[in-house]
């Protein structure tokens, strides 16, 4: 385990202190854990609890009260949208508040989730956002993904068990605890300093005082999730042909399935599973990208009408985000294929007039409408561009442009 010495504050881009990418992915990344001290120095947060409360209040908000002495039952769930009330019947002390997916709440919150670009974006799920107040915790558990965690208010006292000792976890609550935690090393963070634990890692943050931790959080999708999201897109493109045995002859037993009709309907299977590496990849670039339904309200809506404006007026545009909500992934082209980029499950042909544009739009999260004028140019890109702004997958924050929101 290793705590590094703080860096100057004169790096302030940089999210892994004076830590390198390269010898972070070498020696840290789904390894073993590492305490950053100043990884964002003198970083504040831009959300204030009581902000926070705010935002747990709102429809659409995916928010959850973790009570260690709840009314009913230790470490009581709640699930929000909570009330004003609901906060005042609090306890002083032996709880937390989480809210999820905040950086697509709040789009602004993507300038601390961009700095962890150097692992790809389709690994990158959400920043959660959490407040306790002095002693509240959600109690020892083990994340089965990578966890970034950013104290950006107040201190908050953090125990791993490195290497684990304890998996089991105790039965009839409505949160995952550990039975058993013996921690192996203890540190106090402070705002701008960040822990960084691999899969599989017990561990217990106690709030010292008021206090909020931002957790970036990483997908890993299972296997299963993975082949099955594959074999669903095959099979909404397998024919639609009927089965059909001209052959058939009687057996002994009615009941069986002969060995002849086994083997016509296994190959007949196989036949709509089998597929080149491209449309393969695309239908896991596809599968990776799909967009979970809830996330619907995190989109914005612009109209035919707005669409065109926009595309009319782009290069006087001064900023427009990727919609933090929006998966994306582009495939270069390979062999005969002309690549593809893949946004939110869905997948759209490139050429050689619109790949320079979809490049341009993996590559960053932000950009300038002029920037993007000079790669939508032409018939082909300005199509590709249409459907995305008309998908909701790019938004508008140029408040000048008060006529191209939604």
């Amino acid at each position: 385990m290793t705590d590094t010495n703080r860096p100057q504050a004169d790096r302030p881009e940089h999210v892994l202190g004076e830590m390198s990418v390269e010898t972070f992915l070498r020696e840290y990344w789904q390894k073993q854990p590492v305490l950053i001290r100043g990884a964002i120095p003198g970083f504040e947060s831009p959300i204030s609890p009581e902000e926070l409360a705010g935002m747990a209040c709102e429809e659409d908000v995916p928010a959850r009260l973790i009570l260690e002495h709840g009314d009913e039952r230790e470490w009581q769930l709640k699930l929000g949208p909570f009330t004003e009330d609901d906060f005042r019947a609090l306890p002083e002390d032996g709880y937390s508040l989480l809210v999820t997916d905040c950086e697509k709440i709040v789009p602004e919150l993507m300038d601390v989730v961009e700095r962890f670009r150097f692992v790809p974006d389709w690994r990158i799920d959400d920043l959660m956002i959490s407040y306790a107040p002095p002693g509240g915790s959600v109690g020892a558990h083990i994340d089965e993904y990578d966890v970034f965690l950013i104290q950006a208010h107040g201190r908050r006292r953090w125990m791993i068990e490195n290497p684990p000792a304890h998996t089991a976890y105790r039965e009839g609550l409505d949160v995952r605890i550990l039975e058993a935690f013996t921690p192996t090393d203890e540190w106090v963070l402070e705002p701008g300093d960040m822990l960084y634990l691999p899969p599989g890692i017990p561990h217990h943050g106690v709030a010292v005082d008021d206090c909020m931790t931002w957790s970036v959080g990483f997908r890993a999708p299972t296997q299963a999730d993975l082949v099955g999201g594959v074999c669903d897109r095959l099979a909404t493109l397998a024919a639609e042909d009927r089965y059909s045995d001209p052959d058939l002859s009687t057996g002994d037993n009615p009941g069986e399935l002969g060995t002849t009709t086994r083997r016509h309907l296994r190959d007949w299977v196989l036949s709509s599973l089998s597929t080149d590496s491209a449309r393969l990849d695309r239908l896991i670039a596809e599968t990776l990208t799909e967009r979970p339904v809830d996330h619907a309200a995190f989109y914005p809506h612009y109209n035919a009408e707005e669409v065109t404006a926009i595309l009319d007026h782009l290069a006087e545009i001064e900023e427009i985000r990727r919609t933090p909500a929006s998966r994306w992934l582009l495939l270069e082209p390979e062999g005969e294929d002309p690549g593809h980029l893949c946004i939110d499950g869905e997948s759209h042909a490139l050429d050689a007039e619109s790949l320079p544009l979809a490049r341009f739009l993996t590559q960053r999260v932000r950009f300038d409408g002029e920037s993007l004028a000079e790669r939508a140019w032409n018939a082909s890109a300005r199509l590709l561009l249409d459907r995305i702004l008309s998908a909701g997958q790019l938004m508008i924050l140029d408040e000048n442009d008060a006529e191209f929101d939604n």
